[in-house]
């Protein structure tokens, strides 16, 4: 059954810093850009448990969106786990930090590790 009632009217929702529409999780392109670190070329590294039901992932920022799709492919390959690509950081199931880290170095590129 579909939509009975609504007083939305069709309106669509807005972002009220750029004016774009939202997207479906309410997400608008322009807080995610202002969101994330700024373009220094460092990645930076670190274990996440909040909003995950107590589960940890480790997350890598700062990779550009071409770059981070490649380097999710090869960091799950390397850990055995699984893991995806959400809003430009990559999440990599379980505490790998050290194993990607080292990784990451190996491979030419600046790495910090963030977080605790």
């Amino acid at each position: 059954m579909g939509l009975v009632y609504s007083t939305d009217k069709g309106r669509v929702r807005r972002c009220q810093h750029c004016g774009q529409p939202l997207a479906d999780g309410g997400r608008c392109p322009c807080r995610v850009q202002a969101g994330r670190a700024p373009g220094d070329g460092v990645l930076r590294v670190r274990r996440e448990t909040s909003g995950r039901k107590g589960k940890t992932v480790t997350t890598i920022s700062g990779a550009s969106p071409a770059q981070a799709a490649e380097l999710a492919r090869e960091l799950k390959r390397l850990c055995g786990s699984g893991g995806s690509v959400v809003d430009g950081v990559i999440e990599i199931q379980g505490d790998h930090r050290a194993k990607v880290i080292a990784h990451l170095e190996a491979g030419g590129l600046q790495v910090k590790s963030a977080g605790g």
